[in-house]
């Protein structure tokens, strides 16, 4: 193993006791450690950006195949439970319809996450409100 594969995996386990002492779940941990769906899609037919009360910005960019969800991607420039949160989106509309990404709500990702801080819980509602309208966009025409 090398020097740099050393030091990178102290960081991360690091990373993971302060987040978990920080009352972050270990799902959430993972989530923000490998960050699976974080980027954008060039291509995408559906895309929109929001920032939250707390200064977190995301943007969010859905591919879209014969009526389901092909791909989505967040690029987020926030906090763990931002990153975290936008993740789990992520894994709960991939292969859905618009209809059922549209009612995806705070709790669905809450049960995804399992625990986060509730000073992070905001981080939730942003991934939430930033996919909606990135939706309400397309269904509209002005996406």
């Amino acid at each position: 193993m090398s020097q740099e594969t050393v030091i990178e995996n102290s960081q991360t386990e690091s990373l993971r006791k302060m987040l978990t002492e920080a009352g972050y779940s270990q799902q959430a941990i993972r989530y923000y450690i490998e960050k699976p769906y974080m980027g954008s899609i060039p291509d995408a037919e559906l895309k929109s950006e929001m920032t939250g009360t707390c200064g977190d910005t995301m943007g969010v960019f859905v591919k879209m195949n014969n009526g389901t969800i092909a791909d989505a991607k967040y690029e987020v420039l926030g906090c763990a439970g931002a990153v975290s949160a936008a993740m789990a989106a992520v894994d709960l509309i991939k292969g859905r319809s618009l209809e059922y990404a549209r009612a995806l709500n705070d709790g669905d990702i809450f049960k995804v996450l399992e625990e986060i801080p509730v000073k992070k819980h905001h981080c939730i509602q942003l991934a939430v409100k930033t996919l909606h309208k990135a939706i309400d966009e397309y269904n509209n025409g002005s996406s």
